[in-house]
């Protein structure tokens, strides 16, 4: 996999570091880059040399939260191709959000995390490109096509009523479930429920992973260019 230039530059994945903990902690209206530079031993120079603005270097952690994401499910569908059937991709999409705070901010609006940031055009790039429902969008007909999820319905109402599940499960968390209730796996019920009882062979199961890893590497393409489209002149040097 591609190398992101800021982690070949130990000052540039210090400022990632310190600005991705100062922001889950007080968001990033209440963060300035005087303080990150501070904490990150450089000055406040050096982050306008890879991000021109504060809003870029947000978006920056945003985008890369997305490509971790994007990373693991390459390395699942690689090791496991039954990753790829419904209700265990659905599980793994809930525990990504969990891993992933800056993915949870940009799905929910979440403007204690990001503030204004959540409207700004970059971010709903990102959550229209790769959050939950373009993720479902594309995935939900290559299901259908290799007998993952029923037919009988329309591919744009199938694929909203599933988001609203997903969605619903990443919010909640576990919070409201009894003790003796596992979230994980009412959520592969639901979605079991919701598809229909997978009749996929395993000669489909693996026509889907490779489908799948095509299409994560697109993915991870774009990521990158968005990466790169955060990054000031002088740090893409």
């Amino acid at each position: 996999m591609e190398a992101l230039v800021e982690h070949e530059s130990p000052k540039a994945a210090r400022i990632l570091a310190v600005a991705r903990e100062l922001v889950l902690k007080r968001g990033a209206k209440g963060v300035s880059i005087a303080e990150i530079a501070e904490k990150a031993h450089v000055g406040k120079g050096t982050i306008y040399l890879y991000w021109a603005t504060k809003e870029d270097l947000v978006l920056g952690l945003c985008a890369r939260d997305f490509l971790a994401e994007i990373d693991g499910f390459i390395v699942a569908f690689t090791e496991d191709p039954g990753v790829v059937l419904p209700r265990r991709f659905c599980v793994m999409l809930q525990q990504s959000a969990r891993e992933h705070p800056f993915i949870r901010a940009i799905q929910y609006g979440d403007t204690d995390v990001l503030g204004v940031l959540t409207e700004h055009h970059n971010a709903q790039d990102l959550l229209s490109r790769f959050g939950f429902g373009a993720m479902l969008r594309v995935v939900l007909p290559v299901w259908r096509a290799h007998g993952m999820a029923r037919t009988d319905w329309v591919v744009r109402e199938q694929a909203y009523a599933l988001q609203a599940v997903l969605a619903g499960f990443v919010e909640l968390d576990g919070a409201a479930a009894p003790g003796d209730v596992s979230s994980p796996e009412v959520l592969a019920a639901t979605v079991d429920a919701l598809l229909g009882s997978p009749s996929a062979e395993q000669h489909d199961v693996e026509a889907v992973a490779a489908e799948g890893l095509r299409l994560l590497d697109e993915a991870r393409t774009a990521v990158l260019d968005t990466i790169a489209s955060t990054r000031a002149r002088q740090g893409q040097q």
